[in-house]
Protein backbone atom coordinates (compact mmCIF):
# COMPACT_ATOMS: atom_id res chain seq x y z
CA UNK A 1 0.00 0.00 0.00
CA UNK A 2 1.00 3.43 -0.86
CA UNK A 3 0.35 6.71 0.41
CA UNK A 4 -0.51 9.56 -1.32
CA UNK A 5 2.60 10.38 -1.78
CA UNK A 6 4.25 7.59 -3.60
CA UNK A 7 5.93 6.92 -0.13
CA UNK A 8 5.13 3.03 1.20
CA UNK A 9 2.80 2.47 4.17
CA UNK A 10 4.02 1.62 6.33
CA UNK A 11 7.44 2.38 5.22
CA UNK A 12 9.46 1.84 8.48
CA UNK A 13 9.53 -1.41 9.69
CA UNK A 14 10.55 -1.31 13.85
CA UNK A 15 11.66 -5.64 14.30
CA UNK A 16 12.56 -6.94 17.44
CA UNK A 17 15.06 -9.23 17.31
CA UNK A 18 17.29 -11.81 20.03
CA UNK A 19 20.11 -13.60 20.20
CA UNK A 20 18.24 -16.44 18.01
CA UNK A 21 18.75 -14.26 14.94
CA UNK A 22 16.84 -15.16 12.53
CA UNK A 23 15.09 -17.90 13.39
CA UNK A 24 13.51 -16.69 16.24
CA UNK A 25 11.66 -14.11 13.90
CA UNK A 26 8.02 -14.32 12.73
CA UNK A 27 7.24 -15.11 9.65
CA UNK A 28 6.05 -11.05 9.27
CA UNK A 29 8.94 -9.73 10.49
CA UNK A 30 11.03 -12.06 7.94
CA UNK A 31 8.78 -11.03 5.57
CA UNK A 32 9.71 -7.57 6.17
CA UNK A 33 13.34 -7.99 6.55
CA UNK A 34 13.01 -9.93 3.48
CA UNK A 35 11.64 -6.97 1.47
CA UNK A 36 13.78 -4.16 3.14
CA UNK A 37 15.94 -2.40 0.92
CA UNK A 38 18.16 -0.91 3.92
CA UNK A 39 17.95 -2.30 7.55
CA UNK A 40 19.38 -0.24 10.25
CA UNK A 41 20.48 -1.62 13.60
CA UNK A 42 23.41 -2.08 16.34
CA UNK A 43 26.81 -3.80 15.12
CA UNK A 44 25.29 -6.74 17.29
CA UNK A 45 21.83 -6.69 15.48
CA UNK A 46 23.34 -6.42 11.59
CA UNK A 47 25.81 -9.32 12.20
CA UNK A 48 22.24 -11.71 13.40
CA UNK A 49 21.10 -10.96 9.71
CA UNK A 50 24.59 -10.55 7.90
CA UNK A 51 23.06 -13.26 5.67
CA UNK A 52 20.62 -11.05 3.72
CA UNK A 53 23.42 -9.13 2.27
CA UNK A 54 20.92 -6.05 2.40
CA UNK A 55 22.01 -2.42 1.96
CA UNK A 56 22.50 -1.56 6.25
CA UNK A 57 23.01 1.51 8.39
CA UNK A 58 25.00 1.36 11.97
CA UNK A 59 23.59 3.07 14.88
CA UNK A 60 25.52 6.06 16.17
CA UNK A 61 26.28 6.87 19.26
CA UNK A 62 24.78 9.03 20.70
CA UNK A 63 21.27 6.75 19.37
CA UNK A 64 19.42 10.12 18.55
CA UNK A 65 22.31 11.11 15.84
CA UNK A 66 20.98 8.16 13.78
CA UNK A 67 17.78 9.17 13.30
CA UNK A 68 18.56 12.15 10.53
CA UNK A 69 19.91 9.35 8.76
CA UNK A 70 17.41 7.22 8.81
CA UNK A 71 14.52 9.56 7.99
CA UNK A 72 16.98 10.39 4.64
CA UNK A 73 15.75 7.22 3.68
CA UNK A 74 11.75 7.71 4.17
CA UNK A 75 10.34 6.42 0.72
CA UNK A 76 12.19 3.25 0.91
CA UNK A 77 11.37 0.17 2.60
CA UNK A 78 13.75 0.16 5.78
CA UNK A 79 13.74 -1.88 8.65
CA UNK A 80 15.14 -0.68 12.29
CA UNK A 81 16.27 -3.66 14.44
CA UNK A 82 16.09 -3.46 17.97
CA UNK A 83 16.59 -5.85 21.09
CA UNK A 84 13.30 -7.50 21.80
CA UNK A 85 10.27 -5.21 22.32
CA UNK A 86 10.77 -1.90 21.21
CA UNK A 87 8.46 -0.33 23.51
CA UNK A 88 10.34 -1.65 26.86
CA UNK A 89 13.35 0.32 27.20
CA UNK A 90 14.06 0.27 23.70
CA UNK A 91 14.31 2.20 21.20
CA UNK A 92 10.89 2.29 20.04
CA UNK A 93 9.47 5.49 21.47
CA UNK A 94 12.57 7.42 19.97
CA UNK A 95 11.42 6.46 16.67
CA UNK A 96 7.57 6.81 17.71
CA UNK A 97 8.99 10.84 18.44
CA UNK A 98 10.30 10.96 14.48
CA UNK A 99 7.79 9.03 12.77
CA UNK A 100 4.33 9.57 12.19
CA UNK A 101 2.81 6.34 13.80
CA UNK A 102 0.64 5.47 10.30
CA UNK A 103 4.32 5.24 8.73
CA UNK A 104 5.44 2.69 10.89
CA UNK A 105 4.52 -0.82 12.19
CA UNK A 106 6.08 -2.06 15.16
CA UNK A 107 6.81 -6.34 15.33
CA UNK A 108 8.23 -7.12 18.73
CA UNK A 109 9.58 -10.27 20.21
CA UNK A 110 10.35 -11.58 23.84
CA UNK A 111 12.15 -8.73 26.16
CA UNK A 112 15.36 -9.51 27.65
CA UNK A 113 12.82 -9.32 30.86
CA UNK A 114 10.94 -11.74 29.59
CA UNK A 115 13.82 -14.15 28.91
CA UNK A 116 15.26 -13.20 32.39
CA UNK A 117 12.27 -14.60 33.85
CA UNK A 118 11.80 -17.56 32.63
CA UNK A 119 14.86 -18.79 33.33
CA UNK A 120 14.82 -17.17 36.81
CA UNK A 121 10.95 -18.83 37.38
CA UNK A 122 9.80 -15.45 38.56
CA UNK A 123 6.75 -13.97 38.04
CA UNK A 124 7.51 -10.76 35.71
CA UNK A 125 4.18 -8.91 37.07
CA UNK A 126 5.69 -9.11 40.40
CA UNK A 127 9.40 -7.91 39.03
CA UNK A 128 10.68 -4.58 38.98
CA UNK A 129 11.81 -3.91 35.75
CA UNK A 130 14.70 -0.81 35.18
CA UNK A 131 16.04 -0.15 32.40
CA UNK A 132 19.63 1.20 33.93
CA UNK A 133 21.90 0.96 30.84
CA UNK A 134 21.84 4.78 29.59
CA UNK A 135 20.22 5.74 33.46
CA UNK A 136 21.69 6.49 37.13
CA UNK A 137 22.11 3.22 39.15
CA UNK A 138 20.61 4.94 41.98
CA UNK A 139 17.12 4.67 40.34
CA UNK A 140 17.16 1.37 41.84
CA UNK A 141 17.66 3.02 45.61
CA UNK A 142 13.58 3.23 46.17
CA UNK A 143 12.69 -0.32 45.12
CA UNK A 144 15.57 -1.57 47.78
CA UNK A 145 14.23 -3.98 50.42
CA UNK A 146 14.04 -7.11 51.43
CA UNK A 147 12.20 -9.53 49.70
CA UNK A 148 12.36 -6.93 46.37
CA UNK A 149 13.03 -8.94 42.86
CA UNK A 150 14.09 -6.83 40.22
CA UNK A 151 15.51 -6.84 37.23
CA UNK A 152 17.88 -4.69 35.23
CA UNK A 153 19.14 -3.80 31.94
CA UNK A 154 22.80 -2.81 32.24
CA UNK A 155 25.29 -1.17 29.36
CA UNK A 156 28.05 -4.17 30.05
CA UNK A 157 30.14 -5.93 32.70
CA UNK A 158 31.68 -2.78 34.30
CA UNK A 159 27.82 -1.48 34.85
CA UNK A 160 27.28 -4.98 36.46
CA UNK A 161 30.25 -4.33 38.81
CA UNK A 162 29.08 -0.47 39.16
CA UNK A 163 25.69 -1.92 40.72
CA UNK A 164 27.12 -4.24 42.71
CA UNK A 165 29.49 -1.90 44.51
CA UNK A 166 26.52 0.43 45.14
CA UNK A 167 24.50 -2.03 46.21
CA UNK A 168 26.91 -2.91 48.92
CA UNK A 169 27.71 0.15 49.60
CA UNK A 170 23.74 1.55 50.74
CA UNK A 171 23.65 -2.01 53.27
CA UNK A 172 22.47 -4.54 50.73
CA UNK A 173 25.63 -6.45 50.38
CA UNK A 174 24.02 -9.61 51.07
CA UNK A 175 21.81 -9.60 47.93
CA UNK A 176 22.36 -12.40 45.50
CA UNK A 177 22.91 -11.04 42.08
CA UNK A 178 22.20 -12.93 38.62
CA UNK A 179 24.11 -12.04 35.76
CA UNK A 180 22.14 -13.08 32.62
CA UNK A 181 24.42 -12.89 29.12
CA UNK A 182 23.05 -13.05 25.60
CA UNK A 183 19.52 -15.11 26.37
CA UNK A 184 17.99 -17.21 24.02
CA UNK A 185 21.31 -17.82 21.93
CA UNK A 186 23.96 -19.50 21.19
CA UNK A 187 26.13 -17.11 23.55
CA UNK A 188 23.98 -17.71 26.61
CA UNK A 189 25.40 -17.61 30.29
CA UNK A 190 24.06 -17.64 33.53
CA UNK A 191 26.33 -16.77 36.43
CA UNK A 192 25.25 -16.24 40.69
CA UNK A 193 26.85 -14.54 43.03
CA UNK A 194 26.11 -11.79 46.00
CA UNK A 195 26.77 -8.36 45.97
CA UNK A 196 29.61 -7.66 48.57
CA UNK A 197 31.58 -10.99 46.90
CA UNK A 198 31.08 -10.19 43.38
CA UNK A 199 34.39 -10.58 41.20
CA UNK A 200 32.51 -12.04 38.22
CA UNK A 201 34.65 -10.69 34.55
CA UNK A 202 34.62 -11.34 30.87
CA UNK A 203 30.30 -10.54 31.02
CA UNK A 204 29.43 -10.53 27.82
CA UNK A 205 26.71 -7.87 26.07
CA UNK A 206 23.56 -8.16 26.37
CA UNK A 207 23.57 -8.15 29.56
CA UNK A 208 20.45 -8.37 32.45
CA UNK A 209 21.05 -8.14 36.15
CA UNK A 210 18.49 -9.92 38.44
CA UNK A 211 18.90 -8.68 42.31
CA UNK A 212 17.14 -10.25 45.15
CA UNK A 213 17.68 -8.07 47.45
CA UNK A 214 18.54 -8.69 50.83
CA UNK A 215 19.02 -5.73 53.57
CA UNK A 216 22.23 -5.68 56.40
CA UNK A 217 20.68 -5.22 59.69
CA UNK A 218 20.31 -1.54 59.81
CA UNK A 219 19.95 -1.05 56.27
CA UNK A 220 18.13 2.36 55.99
CA UNK A 221 15.07 1.43 53.95
CA UNK A 222 13.10 3.94 52.10
CA UNK A 223 9.59 4.10 53.34
CA UNK A 224 6.69 4.48 50.44
CA UNK A 225 4.74 6.87 52.37
CA UNK A 226 4.98 10.84 52.63
CA UNK A 227 6.77 11.97 55.71
CA UNK A 228 10.15 10.49 55.20
CA UNK A 229 12.66 10.45 58.86
CA UNK A 230 14.52 14.05 58.91
CA UNK A 231 17.69 11.86 59.71
CA UNK A 232 17.74 10.93 56.35
CA UNK A 233 18.53 14.50 54.49
CA UNK A 234 21.85 16.43 55.19
CA UNK A 235 20.75 20.03 55.88
CA UNK A 236 21.32 22.86 57.62
CA UNK A 237 18.24 23.40 59.46
CA UNK A 238 16.61 24.25 56.45
CA UNK A 239 14.21 21.54 56.51
CA UNK A 240 10.57 21.18 56.03
CA UNK A 241 10.06 18.63 59.01
CA UNK A 242 8.99 15.63 58.34
CA UNK A 243 5.22 16.00 59.93
CA UNK A 244 4.46 19.08 57.98
CA UNK A 245 6.44 17.72 55.47
CA UNK A 246 4.01 15.11 55.10
CA UNK A 247 0.74 17.62 55.68
CA UNK A 248 2.35 19.47 52.61
CA UNK A 249 2.86 16.73 50.19
CA UNK A 250 -0.77 15.46 50.73
CA UNK A 251 -2.00 18.90 50.35
CA UNK A 252 0.02 19.16 46.89
CA UNK A 253 -1.72 15.57 45.90
CA UNK A 254 1.25 14.02 43.43
CA UNK A 255 -0.79 11.83 40.80
CA UNK A 256 1.44 10.55 38.23
CA UNK A 257 3.29 12.42 35.47
CA UNK A 258 2.56 15.98 37.02
CA UNK A 259 5.66 18.58 36.91
CA UNK A 260 6.56 20.03 40.71
CA UNK A 261 7.95 23.37 40.89
CA UNK A 262 9.92 23.43 44.47
CA UNK A 263 10.61 27.16 45.26
CA UNK A 264 13.49 27.75 48.14
CA UNK A 265 14.15 23.98 47.95
CA UNK A 266 16.72 24.35 50.50
CA UNK A 267 17.42 20.76 51.28
CA UNK A 268 15.20 18.94 48.47
CA UNK A 269 13.27 17.22 50.68
CA UNK A 270 9.63 18.11 49.06
CA UNK A 271 10.78 17.85 45.81
CA UNK A 272 12.74 14.74 46.20
CA UNK A 273 9.30 12.84 48.13
CA UNK A 274 7.24 14.30 45.13
CA UNK A 275 9.65 11.93 42.98
CA UNK A 276 9.12 9.38 45.37
CA UNK A 277 5.73 9.41 44.73
CA UNK A 278 5.49 8.07 41.41
CA UNK A 279 8.10 7.48 38.76
CA UNK A 280 6.98 9.66 36.20
CA UNK A 281 6.49 12.28 38.17
CA UNK A 282 8.99 15.59 37.08
CA UNK A 283 10.63 18.68 39.91
CA UNK A 284 12.16 21.43 39.13
CA UNK A 285 13.53 22.87 42.71
CA UNK A 286 15.08 26.27 42.61
CA UNK A 287 17.20 27.62 45.49
CA UNK A 288 19.03 30.68 46.30
CA UNK A 289 22.34 29.24 48.23
CA UNK A 290 24.77 27.14 46.53
CA UNK A 291 25.60 25.42 49.83
CA UNK A 292 22.15 24.12 50.41
CA UNK A 293 21.70 23.83 46.65
CA UNK A 294 24.81 20.98 46.94
CA UNK A 295 23.07 19.05 49.92
CA UNK A 296 19.78 18.94 47.64
CA UNK A 297 21.44 16.80 45.18
CA UNK A 298 23.32 15.00 47.61
CA UNK A 299 19.82 14.06 49.00
CA UNK A 300 18.55 13.83 45.66
CA UNK A 301 21.27 11.30 44.76
CA UNK A 302 20.90 8.85 48.31
CA UNK A 303 17.53 8.40 47.91
CA UNK A 304 17.23 7.75 44.25
CA UNK A 305 15.73 10.48 42.98
CA UNK A 306 18.96 11.79 40.70
CA UNK A 307 17.08 12.75 38.05
CA UNK A 308 15.49 16.31 40.19
CA UNK A 309 16.32 18.96 38.09
CA UNK A 310 17.71 21.64 40.96
CA UNK A 311 19.03 24.96 39.38
CA UNK A 312 20.73 27.58 41.42
CA UNK A 313 18.54 31.08 41.43
CA UNK A 314 16.10 33.45 43.12
CA UNK A 315 12.41 33.90 42.71
CA UNK A 316 10.91 35.26 40.70
CA UNK A 317 13.57 35.81 37.97
CA UNK A 318 14.17 32.19 38.14
CA UNK A 319 10.66 30.92 37.23
CA UNK A 320 11.07 32.90 33.80
CA UNK A 321 10.88 30.61 30.71
CA UNK A 322 10.01 27.06 33.28
CA UNK A 323 7.80 24.27 31.64
CA UNK A 324 3.96 24.92 32.96
CA UNK A 325 3.91 23.32 36.49
CA UNK A 326 0.82 21.54 38.00
CA UNK A 327 1.71 21.94 41.34
CA UNK A 328 3.97 24.50 42.83
CA UNK A 329 5.08 24.56 46.80
CA UNK A 330 6.67 27.93 47.94
CA UNK A 331 9.05 26.89 51.33
CA UNK A 332 10.79 30.05 50.93
CA UNK A 333 10.81 33.56 49.53
CA UNK A 334 7.01 33.98 49.56
CA UNK A 335 7.28 37.56 50.44
CA UNK A 336 9.71 38.96 48.37
CA UNK A 337 8.27 40.98 45.52
CA UNK A 338 6.74 39.68 42.60
CA UNK A 339 7.03 35.66 43.93
CA UNK A 340 3.67 34.95 44.63
CA UNK A 341 2.40 37.26 41.32
CA UNK A 342 5.17 35.37 38.75
CA UNK A 343 3.66 31.79 40.43
CA UNK A 344 -0.44 32.88 39.91
CA UNK A 345 0.33 33.95 36.59
CA UNK A 346 2.22 31.00 35.54
CA UNK A 347 0.22 28.55 37.40
CA UNK A 348 -2.52 26.53 34.97
CA UNK A 349 -6.11 26.12 35.72
CA UNK A 350 -6.41 23.71 37.96
CA UNK A 351 -3.00 24.03 38.87
CA UNK A 352 -2.42 23.31 42.79
CA UNK A 353 -0.05 25.98 45.19
CA UNK A 354 1.07 25.29 48.74
CA UNK A 355 2.59 27.89 50.62
CA UNK A 356 4.26 27.43 53.96
CA UNK A 357 5.35 30.12 56.38
CA UNK A 358 6.63 30.68 59.56
CA UNK A 359 6.84 34.85 59.84
CA UNK A 360 3.99 36.68 60.54
CA UNK A 361 4.41 39.23 57.54
CA UNK A 362 4.36 36.06 55.08
CA UNK A 363 1.43 34.98 57.23
CA UNK A 364 -0.07 38.59 56.73
CA UNK A 365 0.56 38.12 52.97
CA UNK A 366 -1.26 34.66 52.98
CA UNK A 367 -4.39 35.67 54.28
CA UNK A 368 -4.57 39.05 52.09
CA UNK A 369 -4.23 36.02 49.08
CA UNK A 370 -6.36 33.70 50.63
CA UNK A 371 -9.01 36.66 50.40
CA UNK A 372 -8.54 37.56 47.02
CA UNK A 373 -8.06 33.98 45.20
CA UNK A 374 -9.81 31.22 48.11
CA UNK A 375 -8.48 28.26 49.21
CA UNK A 376 -7.87 26.89 52.69
CA UNK A 377 -5.53 28.33 55.14
CA UNK A 378 -3.89 26.31 57.67
CA UNK A 379 -1.43 26.20 61.39
CA UNK A 380 0.56 23.40 61.93
CA UNK A 381 2.03 23.03 65.63
CA UNK A 382 4.26 20.43 66.31
CA UNK A 383 5.50 19.35 69.68
CA UNK A 384 7.84 16.66 70.50
CA UNK A 385 9.04 15.69 74.12
CA UNK A 386 12.56 16.07 74.92
CA UNK A 387 14.50 16.51 78.23
CA UNK A 388 14.33 18.89 80.79
CA UNK A 389 16.85 18.59 83.37
CA UNK A 390 16.21 15.17 84.50
CA UNK A 391 12.44 14.65 83.37
CA UNK A 392 10.98 15.10 79.93
CA UNK A 393 8.42 17.65 78.78
CA UNK A 394 7.13 18.89 75.72
CA UNK A 395 9.32 21.73 73.23
CA UNK A 396 6.98 23.45 70.35
CA UNK A 397 8.53 23.85 67.15
CA UNK A 398 7.96 27.20 65.39
CA UNK A 399 4.26 27.27 63.86
CA UNK A 400 3.34 26.68 60.55
CA UNK A 401 0.83 28.95 58.32
CA UNK A 402 0.17 26.81 55.34
CA UNK A 403 -1.85 28.55 52.31
CA UNK A 404 -3.01 26.02 49.79
CA UNK A 405 -5.67 26.83 46.91
CA UNK A 406 -6.77 25.08 43.26
CA UNK A 407 -6.51 27.99 40.60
Amino acid sequence: MAGSDDIPTPWLSIVGIGEDGLEGLSAAARARLAAAELIAGGRRHLALVATLSKPALEWETPFAASIPKLLAHRGKRVVALCSGDPFWYGAGSVFAEAVPLAETIAIPAPSTFAWAAARLGWRLEETITLGLHARPIELSRPHLRTGARLIALVRDGAATAQVAAYLNGVGFGPSRLTILEALGGPRERIRTASAAGFAIDEIQSPVALAIEAIAEPGATLIPRVAGLPDELFIHDGQLTKREIRAVSLSTLAPRGGELLWDIGAGSGAIGIEWLLADPANRAIGIEAREDRLANARANAQSLGVPHFDLRLGTAPDALNDLPTPDAVFVGGGASRDGVLEAIWQALPPGGRLVVNSVTLETEALLIAWQARHGGALLRLSVERAGSIGGLTGWRAAMPVVQWSVTK
